[in-house]
């Protein structure tokens, strides 16, 4: 006679074998496509917002998902290996201390934010603030920071050049009298 952990094991290894489950934590911001039928249609809805709690109960495990929509929080919990996810992608991954971001709940605006984690190629990890992440900022910590010197030196001596210029002073406008004056 099986036990209830033996089968839920067996369903969970099936599972798996069908579907791939990305791996992913608390703080990182998840697209979660969830299947929606409508009558006959079925279609996918995607669901992005940070992952602010994650419970691994094998088969009955889950997680939470929380995003603004139009100025009111929503939240989503999903079950991790529910037959309706169509699709998990990370999006960004998250610097976080805690497990549980429930503290999110009571934050707006730049203090809700969540610092990003880019992960570099060799595996080192390198913290960056929010605001600074750009395409150009993640392409030149993966490949050569030396590049960027010298972009940076060139750009501060066209700086210097351009300070240096003579400014032109506006022509003196010559003082017309008043018309009372003219008498």
């Amino acid at each position: 006679m099986k036990t209830i952990e033996e089968i839920n094991q067996h369903n969970l290894k099936k599972i798996l074998s069908e579907k791939k489950i990305p791996e992913f934590f608390p703080g990182d911001v998840v697209k979660v496509g969830v299947r929606i039928t409508e009558g006959k249609k079925d279609r996918i809805q995607y669901f992005e917002g940070v992952c602010i709690a994650k419970k691994s109960r094998d088969l009955n495990s889950s997680f939470t998902v929380r995003k603004i929509s139009f100025g009111e929080g929503v939240e989503r919990t999903f079950p991790l290996y529910g037959t309706l996810i169509d699709s998990i992608k990370v999006i960004r991954s998250g610097k976080v201390r805690r497990a549980k971001l429930y503290y999110l709940r009571d934050r707006t605006g730049k203090s809700a934010r969540i610092a990003e984690k880019i992960r570099k190629k060799i595996g080192i990890d390198v913290d960056v603030k929010p605001e600074t992440v750009t395409e150009e900022n993640v392409a030149s910590v993966v490949e050569a920071p030396k590049e960027e010197a010298t972009k940076t030196e060139a750009l501060q001596t066209e700086a210097v050049k351009v300070e240096e210029a003579p400014k032109e002073e506006a022509p003196a406008k010559e003082q017309s009298e008043s018309p009372s004056e003219k008498k």
